[in-house]
């Protein structure tokens, strides 16, 4: 009886066959689905730096490339190629809104967040805007959708500069983006 090799999964041989995967746009890792092939010691922090076995990945060009293969499953993040599916751990979310552009006002406004792997996305009905708030403390850590279940943390800046452009719907304060309103905290919490 003849069994299949056992391979350890390596950043080298996920890079490779990301870089072989990359066309134009992102690569289809919805469409992908081998055998878990197990766990890397592969990190993400929640200021959005990427660790493998306990370094700093200081290449952007190479935390970009691992970005783009990355897949959500539940509450499990995985680097995935047609090949292989390796766990890696994500402290909170697996990107960081670093910035945005805003056009117009009410619910014509448009919102279009930059993350730190470069994708620019646009926050409306698919790309939601949520808020999560610390039961303790009430501190929010406030969220925008990128892609397939993978959001983005918006830092504190940007979302300072986010409530600038709140406004207020029913029992609500908030914001408009590509014609629907994300709310942020009741509009009975909002200071003058």
């Amino acid at each position: 009886m003849s069994e299949k090799p056992v391979t350890s999964p390596s950043a080298e041989s996920l890079a490779e066959a990301a870089r072989a995967a990359q066309g134009k746009g992102l690569p289809p890792v919805h469409l992908w689905n081998p055998e878990f092939s197990g766990d890397m010691d592969m990190r993400i922090a929640r200021d959005g730096t990427w660790y493998h076995e306990g370094g700093t990945i200081n290449r952007f060009a190479l935390a970009r490339l691992f970005s783009t293969i990355l897949k959500r499953e539940g509450d499990k993040y995985y680097l995935v190629t047609p090949m292989e599916k390796v766990g890696i751990t994500v402290d909170d979310a697996p990107f960081v809104a670093v910035g945005f552009d805003a056009e117009g006002e009410g619910p014509a406004q448009m919102l279009v967040f930059d993350t730190n792997m470069e994708d620019r996305v646009l926050a409306g009905e698919n790309n939601p805007i949520r808020v999560e708030r610390d039961p303790e403390t009430g501190e929010p850590s406030p969220y925008v959708m990128v892609r397939d279940g993978l959001e983005a943390l918006i830092d504190r800046k940007t979302f300072y500069r986010l409530i600038d452009l709140g406004a207020i719907k029913g029992d609500w304060f908030g914001l408009w983006s590509d014609g629907a309103f994300f709310p942020v905290i009741p509009a009975s919490e909002v200071q003058d």
